[in-house]
């Protein structure tokens, strides 16, 4: 058992990951946006991978995020090498600070996810932890955001891989939050919250395949919810308790996922948002709706976000504030 404890401490306690914000904080007003863009599946020379990046670059353009967040399946063909490269060279042209999670597509072509995640952490306005910790997957990290004074942490995000496939043959479909990365969120949540005084900071987390929890939310007629839900939630078999650690850990008040392409809601669930970005992506792959993005707008001091979706016509849809739309 001492031993056991003893490789926990350090793994957890000596290897923190190494934050790399560039200048990440609220405005003067107080406010900080976040643009999230999901299912990109880009095909290297494919004429409808430019609707999906002209989608991008239109979406900063009329937007101007502080930060852009990738929640997974980014590049879904060969040469994925040249596909990052050409999605993240235009934010970086730009000086949009972005941060990365990926999907269980991104690595089926011909980079691993470490070779993903080595070639991502290059860019100078990645805003992932350098070097990843010593938990499952990659990419893994706790972005911060300054107050207006940045002086003092007022907001974090967190990213998580949420892995692919599951390992274990008795169970079909996507894979699941292992228990080295709920430990690992839980420790870095404690740390936040005891620097601040005992009480959490708001956060939101990032992730790619969304929790079982987001089915069983929406399917409860007692919980508000707006946007839609036009396929089934392809959630994990298992459930391995990262809603669990959220609840108990008191700081996220809001998830958002990508994954399923036909999903674009946002649902209450025991006080926390329950969301999908917008699939982003052009017709390389299955969708039904309009490509486009979802808009974030984080208020400093506030446990709640304003959200809404922006489609490629400039569309604005589903305007709301979380909790006060929601309760």
């Amino acid at each position: 058992m001492k031993r056991l404890l003893g490789i926990c401490l350090f793994v957890f306690a000596g290897f923190l990951p190494t934050f790399s914000s560039p200048g990440l904080r609220f405005n003067a007003n107080g406010k900080f946006k976040i643009v999230q863009f999901t299912d990109v599946h880009y095909v290297p020379g494919n004429d409808n991978s430019k609707v999906a990046l002209q989608t991008i670059l239109e979406t900063i353009e009329a937007e101007h995020p502080d930060l852009v967040v990738f929640s997974g399946d980014v590049v879904t063909d060969k040469p994925a090498e040249q596909g990052w490269k050409t999605i993240l060279g235009e934010l970086e042209q730009r000086s949009v600070p972005f941060c990365v999670v990926l999907g269980n597509h991104d690595d089926e072509q011909n980079l691993s996810r470490k070779e993903i995640s080595d070639l991502v952490k290059k860019y100078e306005m990645n805003v992932n932890a350098r070097k990843d910790p010593p938990i499952k997957g990659v990419l893994n990290t706790v972005v911060e955001i300054k107050d207006a004074a940045n002086k003092k942490n007022s907001f974090l995000l967190y990213c998580f891989d949420s892995n692919a496939y599951p390992t274990d043959k008795r169970f079909k479909g996507y894979g699941w939050f292992t228990a080295d990365q709920i430990a690992w969120y839980r420790q870095m949540s404690a740390k936040y919250t005891r620097k601040n005084g005992r009480t959490p900071l708001p956060a939101l987390a990032f992730f790619h395949i969304p929790l079982p929890e987001y089915r069983e939310a929406f399917d409860q007629k007692e919980n508000k919810r707006v946007g839609s839900r036009n396929e089934s939630e392809c959630s994990p078999e298992l459930n391995s308790g990262m809603f669990a650690a959220m609840i108990e850990s008191g700081d996220i008040i809001g998830t958002f996922v990508g994954h399923d392409h036909d999903n674009d809601y946002v649902v209450n669930a025991r006080g926390i948002a329950l969301g999908y970005g917008r699939f982003t992506g052009g017709k390389t792959t299955y969708t039904h709706m309009e490509n486009g993005a979802r808009i974030i707008e984080l208020t400093q001091g506030e446990r709640s976000f304003r959200t809404y979706v922006r489609l490629r016509s400039g569309e604005i849809k589903d305007d709301v504030c979380f909790p006060a739309d929601f309760e």
